[in-house]
């Protein structure tokens, strides 16, 4: 059944404009039997990651240690090296014995992540990182600053089961999922380039910590699909130091395109993280073929799991929304939107649009400033709060969407091996 026009509705004639359906370009998407895009929930079985420091509780690091024949108590100088002062080499531990430092180190602080490459934008104040894992799949995570705080767009996957035909990152489908520390991992590895000077676009009247305060998780893959290991990264993100990084849960953001059982669990963690639903359609009819797994959870589904967590944590949700010219960005579609958010209360969220990133001639286009800037006006007429984001990395790919391994990475990634 089709959605009614807003404007149609309320008895204002309805604006008429185009209308553009999702459809792929240069790729096929995977399809299920029935021609549904498959999705894929379940991590495809591979070699496993070495067990990392971080993969480990506090009292199953100390027996690690014990295991590899030194006291309990070095747990926790590895912890502080690798937490507090972003190393994992050796020669930089002169507290711990040095007939035994690199055995210690080597069973501790197995090597995860190898950058391939490291791309940045002319000021410097955004890098795109990608890194080749233990087993050779690719991912990606951005580092930007901004007046005031440093943000890290981490990957929670390689690759992506979600299927959505605008994004550039599940085209490929899911990898495997990656493991708490190869999460860790990619925060630890930001910091130290960040305490090394490599960092560029800082003023002279920005007084920010020089370490990633602001952690987004929406690099590649869906977060709550490796929902146990994401949670527990998050535990060692919010742990103080030197057991964990010792960051602010309210400066960590999880998005999600709605998998609804795992919002309502994600709920119940009393860990008061951001919740980010990644919405980009209010109408069921388009959602289904923007975001596939709009199958199994519709919208008004998602929402009532958003406004759950609102009600459960008391922490204001934000609704993603990418504006694609004629195809989401339509003026009815912000006043059902605004509709659908003020009948579950005031108060409780945030909407944050975001230009797509263009591609010329593609139907995958950022929609018209105009369009844009009547979109926002028509929700925040509504009472309620939108900000435009920012479209920060698109001119290295880093952009939301734009994360993928390409050929070229693939290639570049080999020549290393």
């Amino acid at each position: 059944m089709s959605e009614t026009p807003a404007s149609a509705r309320s008895g204002a004639p309805a604006t008429r404009a185009a209308q553009v359906r999702p459809a792929t370009e240069g790729w096929t998407q995977k399809k299920d039997a029935e021609g549904r895009p498959l999705l894929q929930f379940a991590s495809p079985k591979r070699g496993k990651p070495p067990v990392h420091l971080a993969d480990l509780t506090p009292p199953e690091r100390i027996e690690k240690v014990k295991e590899l024949g030194l006291p309990g108590f070095r747990a926790k100088q590895l912890a502080t090296h690798y937490f507090t002062h972003y190393t994992s080499d050796p020669a930089h531990m002169t507290d711990l014995p040095a007939g035994q430092r690199d055995e210690l180190v080597a069973g501790m602080l197995p090597p995860l992540l190898t950058e391939v490459r490291r791309l940045e934008t002319d000021r410097g104040d955004t890098i795109k990182f990608l890194w080749r894992l233990h087993d050779g799949a690719l991912v990606e995570s951005v580092l930007m600053r901004y007046p005031g705080r440093i943000t890290l767009c981490v990957s929670s996957q390689a690759g992506c089961g979600m299927n959505c035909p605008f994004c550039a990152t599940g085209q490929a489908g899911l990898t495997r999922n990656m493991s708490t520390a190869e999460i860790v991992e990619q925060i630890v590895r930001a910091n130290r380039l960040i305490t090394e000077g490599g960092l560029g676009g800082k003023k002279a009247d920005d007084h920010s910590m020089e370490r990633v305060s602001n952690i987004v998780f929406m690099g590649m893959g869906e977060p709550l699909a490796n929902y146990k290991r994401v949670m527990d990264a998050v535990r060692v993100m919010v742990a103080p130091q030197p057991e964990g990084l010792g960051m602010s849960a309210r400066g960590i953001t999880v998005s999600t395109v709605g998998l609804v059982p795992a919002i309502n669990k994600l709920a119940d963690e009393d860990i008061p993280v951001t919740f980010a639903l990644s919405l980009h359609a209010p109408d069921d009819q388009l959602r289904d073929e923007l975001i596939p797994v709009n199958s199994r959870w519709k919208v008004d589904e998602a929402l009532d799991a958003a406004r759950r967590y609102f009600e459960k944590t008391g922490r204001r949700v934000s609704i993603e929304y990418a504006l694609i010219k004629d195809m989401n960005d339509h003026p009815w579609r912000a006043d059902l939107l605004a509709e659908k958010l003020n009948a579950r209360g005031r108060g409780w969220v945030h909407v944050n649009p975001i230009p797509l990133n263009p591609t010329p001639g593609s139907i995958w286009t950022a929609s018209d400033k105009d369009v844009q800037d009547e979109f926002v006006r028509r929700l925040n007429d509504a009472g309620i709060p939108t900000t435009l984001r920012d479209t920060r990395g698109k001119e290295i790919d880093g952009a939301c969407g734009q994360l993928v391994a390409t050929t070229e990475d693939e290639a570049a990634a080999a020549a290393m091996a």
